[in-house]
C-alpha cells in the first residue's frame, strides 16, 4: 500500500476488565446482571465513549445486552486509564509478526 493512499480508520475500540472492587449490578427485563467489562471507542471527536456489558447474577449466559456506565468518578478514571495504556500499546506496536 502506498504511503500516499489515505488509511481511514472506521474504529478504536478496546475492552477492559472491570475490577472487581468496581463491579455493580442492573437491571434489564426484570433480570439483574454484573457489570464485568467495559467496551471502550474512541469517538472520531477525541472523546471517549463507554459500555458495560456482564452476565446474569443468578449465572448462565444471558444475552450480550450494553448498559450504561454510571457516572462514578472511580469509572471514569478506569476509563481514561485504559484508554491511555492502550494508546501506548498501540503506539509500540512492531507490525504484523
Amino acid at each position: 500500500m502506498s504511503s500516499e493512499i489515505p488509511v481511514e480508520v472506521s474504529a478504536l475500540a478496546i475492552n477492559v476488565t472491570v475490577p472487581e472492587p468496581l463491579r455493580w449490578t442492573d437491571t434489564r427485563r426484570g433480570e439483574e446482571f454484573t457489570l464485568s467489562t467495559l467496551n471502550i471507542r474512541l469517538l472520531p471527536d477525541g472523546h471517549l465513549a463507554a459500555k458495560a456489558y456482564g452476565r446474569p447474577t443468578n449465572g448462565g449466559r444471558g444475552t450480550y445486552v450494553s448498559f450504561p456506565v454510571p457516572d462514578r468518578p472511580e469509572l471514569a478514571a478506569l476509563i481514561a486509564r485504559a484508554a491511555g495504556r492502550a494508546g501506548a500499546l498501540w503506539a509500540g506496536h512492531q507490525g504484523l509478526g
